[in-house]
């Protein structure tokens, strides 16, 4: 039934399309007449590991890529700042204004396969602390690093994550203009106690052949629903347990799944979802 609709809803898509298709070219005339060209950083890849709580060495790093409408001749300077959420209420309030860690000239970028110019930004979690004057006891896990881009053009334009759109932001593009570090507490070793999983799928029907893989000491165990809109499973973590981590394996659908998955401690230890990442799953526990 669920493949019926979606082919159901193309067609009719596709009906209105060729139906409209002269007003469509009038319309898009229109707008291109009044509408100012810009640029997009483009994210390449995103490399390093999560920002550890216990561990200040974890890192950061992300190539882009600058197009404009002149294939980067218009490129000038990009800009990079950093920033502190904090979203722990336990160890007060801690607000450092925005600081500039990072300033790349167009000379320093390389044109990449296709010759639009790209560079790298890496940054060591306890180098984005040391530039936001942030000192232990003023964050913890749950807390976030922003990292924010703005590009400048030599026409006196500029762009970041508050002139973009959603356009810019999605797949094609890839161009967010900011990156979110969240701050982990990662467990040095098992956490044990029973762990509760709550999975969703927005549609109704199961996770379409998606799965959580639980692993205690060498045996795996599958977690998944194939009906309804939600379920839930409690994990038992014994004391002693030397090797323990969750799996998420994608399915069909995967915009319809998410999952919450909460700590023996009664903190969220991960949530993903629509659309969750595959992989190890990297939990929070920081009362562990």
């Amino acid at each position: 039934m669920k493949i019926n609709i979606k082919l159901f809803t193309i067609v009719a898509i596709s009906s209105l399309f060729i139906s409209s298709c002269d007003d469509g070219d009038k319309i898009i005339d229109q707008v291109l007449e009044t509408t100012t060209r810009g640029a997009v950083l483009r994210t390449i890849e995103t490399f390093g590991s999560d920002f550890d709580r216990f561990d200040t060495s974890t890192n950061f790093g992300v190539t882009f890529e600058e197009q404009d409408v002149e294939n980067g001749d218009l490129l000038q300077s990009v800009d990079v700042f950093v920033n502190f959420i904090d979203n722990t209420a336990g160890n007060g309030t801690t607000s450092p204004a925005e600081v500039l860690v990072a300033t790349f000239q167009a000379s320093d970028f390389e044109a990449g396969p296709f010759g639009l110019p790209r560079a790298t930004f890496e940054s060591t979690f306890q180098e984005a602390l040391d530039a936001l004057g942030v000192v232990e006891g003023q964050f913890d896990g749950g807390d976030a690093i922003l990292f924010r881009l703005q590009l400048f053009l030599t026409d006196g334009s500029s762009f970041s994550n508050d002139t973009n759109t959603s356009t810019l932001t999605g797949s094609f593009f890839a161009s967010p203009f900011q990156y979110q570090q969240t701050i982990k507490c990662i467990p040095v070793a098992p956490v044990p106690g029973d762990y509760i999983l709550d999975l969703a799928d927005s549609f109704g029907d199961g996770w379409d052949g998606a799965r959580i893989d639980v692993t205690i000491d060498g045996v795996v165990s599958e977690i998944t629903f194939t009906s309804g809109s939600s379920a839930s499973f409690t994990v038992n973590v014994p004391v002693g347990t030397t090797e323990f981590f969750f799996t998420y394996v994608a399915g069909n659908f995967e915009g319809e799944h998410s999952y919450v998955i909460t700590a023996p401690t009664g903190e969220l230890a991960i949530e993903d979802g629509p659309g969750p990442a595959t992989g190890v799953l990297v939990l929070n526990i920081c009362n562990g």
